[in-house]
């Protein structure tokens, strides 16, 4: 995770290089999560991953970790917008 950017293997083999949003650590859950977004698609899908120290990406699996996640993304947004304002 060099740069704000992350490359995505998926299980084809195909390599997506992706931009990084943002990283965060939760008390909640005591771990590390990344979003991003791929920059080659226009719908703007954010995916979220949770990482280790090694920076290994770990599927989010948890519907209480997804909510979490989402009002992380919410406030973020939110943030963004009152800078913008």
């Amino acid at each position: 995770m060099e740069n704000n950017k992350i490359t995505i293997i998926e299980e084809d083999g195909k390599e997506t290089v992706m931009d990084i949003l943002f990283t965060f650590d939760s008390e909640e859950t005591d771990k590390s999560y990344v979003l991003f977004t791929n920059p080659e698609d226009e719908s703007g899908e954010v995916f979220a991953c949770q990482y280790d120290e090694e920076h290994k990406l770990i599927p989010i699996e948890d519907e209480g970790e997804y909510e979490m996640i989402e009002e992380v993304f919410n406030t973020f947004l939110q943030e963004l917008d009152d800078e913008e304002e």
